[in-house]
């Protein structure tokens, strides 16, 4: 059975502490977040109805800085999935050591039911009732699912306004012309693909011999797309909500993102064959990159699996139960908290320049990813050879022992 996103995180905490040599009660502590907001949000549609939808804010942990995390818009969010979201946002920070704990937001929605209008008026009645849970040295929302840089300048606006001031630092993954990083647009998928590399080179794999499929093609899996074709690593099979796509001699990024685009799919597209999501996990691909939603990858679905690396640019697309399944199959897991820190990396970027006053160009934003999300990955590298453990194991590791030193010296002590 499919365990729920939090079920799923308390697990891996579970699955790491035996290798962390610290007082059980932080482990009690890490297993539970700190407060949650719950929001009722009345919007007045276009045909003159009014609906109330429902939002969370759930703050985490905070014991390395300021909560940090994304904010989603999908009809399957829920309580127990936002907590997990800053559950794994608070691991994620403390990953790539960066001075944030793990919050995140979201409204139980679907946006594509909703015009413009409507969608600005959910965002800013949410902007509003989170606005007390918020602020530059408290929490910093971003985008997740089915939020963008458009959805961030309304939140941005709206708490501006309720606080009388500028305070560009408040939410990160804005667009540029209000204060927004370059870069961040594509950070997740290119942090993703500065860990696959180094993954590769330390198992000594040819990029020119990989194949690769990717499920969800949003914004993550759509700049993932580009990006490995650059690298000379073929994309034979993509998948969104509404169907998949394959071709074993390669897809072209540019017109599939094009075709997705205007068609708001990536079914049908005239360079492929359509398939379904299952057919794209059991395709014969190198690499699988889960790019979509949590629990995709599962006990009734992974015995397809045929893919040597599994690449997770979602937050927690493999379940325990089948990350077991794979391990013991040979199959390496590059593990949400580091393959997807990019967004969170370049975010810090964004909050840094927010609250200085400062602009960088687009190579210095990615080489600071590069270097932060490198030395992430080969610190965590280190510690599965050395422990003879799998990668998320030792990324847990590594964060639980950076986030319980923090709450000792803080003095924050059941």
């Amino acid at each position: 059975m499919q365990l729920n996103p939090y079920e799923m995180l308390k697990k891996q905490i579970d699955d790491a502490a035996r290798y962390i040599d610290i007082d059980p009660e932080y482990f009690d502590i890490l297993k539970e977040p700190r407060e949650i907001l719950e929001v009722s949000l009345p919007v007045r549609l276009s045909d003159g109805s009014i609906k109330v939808f429902k939002g969370w804010r759930c703050h985490y942990n905070n014991a390395l800085g300021p909560y940090k995390g994304g904010i989603r818009y999908h009809v399957q969010v829920n309580r127990d999935e936002v907590i997990a979201l800053a559950g794994w946002m608070t691991i994620k920070c403390a990953v790539a050591q960066l001075p944030f704990g793990g919050g995140k937001g979201g409204i139980n929605c679907s946006p594509a039911d909703l015009s413009i209008d409507e969608l600005e008026k959910l965002t800013r009645a949410y902007a509003l009732g989170i606005s007390r849970f918020i602020g530059t040295d408290y929490d910093v929302p971003a985008p997740d699912v089915n939020t963008n840089p458009q959805i961030m300048a309304w939140i941005a606006d709206t708490y501006e306004k309720i606080k009388g001031c500028s305070q560009p630092s408040v939410i990160t993954g804005k667009p540029v012309e209000v204060g927004g990083s370059l870069g961040r647009s594509k950070a997740t998928a290119q942090g993703g693909v500065y860990v696959l590399t180094e993954a590769l080179k330390a198992l000594n794999f040819n990029n020119k011999d990989l194949s690769c499929a990717i499920e969800g093609y949003g914004n993550a899996g759509s700049y993932m797309h580009l990006l490995l074709e650059k690298m000379g690593i073929k994309v034979i099979a993509v998948s969104d909500t509404r169907g998949g796509i394959y071709n074993p001699k390669g897809l072209p990024a540019n017109e599939l993102k094009e075709y997705k685009m205007k068609n708001r799919t990536v079914a049908n597209f005239p360079k492929g064959e359509n398939i379904t999501d299952r057919e794209l996990l059991s395709s014969n691909a190198d690499i699988l990159i889960p790019a979509a939603l949590e629990g995709m990858i599962n006990e009734t679905n992974v015995s397809d699996i045929k893919a040597k690396i599994i690449l997770e640019l979602a937050n927690g697309p493999v379940t325990p139960q089948a990350e077991k399944t794979l391990s013991d199959n040979g199959v390496l897991i590059i593990p949400d908290v580091l393959a997807n820190s990019g967004g969170v990396i370049v975010s810090y970027f964004e909050w840094v320049q927010g609250r200085s006053g400062e602009y960088w160009d687009e190579s210095t934003v990615d080489k600071k990813l590069y270097n932060r999300i490198t030395e992430a990955f080969r610190e965590i590298w280190e510690i599965k050879g050395r422990k003879r453990i799998k990668m998320r194991e030792a990324a847990y590791v590594t964060a639980i022992g950076r986030i319980s030193q923090a709450m000792r010296i803080r003095g924050i002590w059941p």
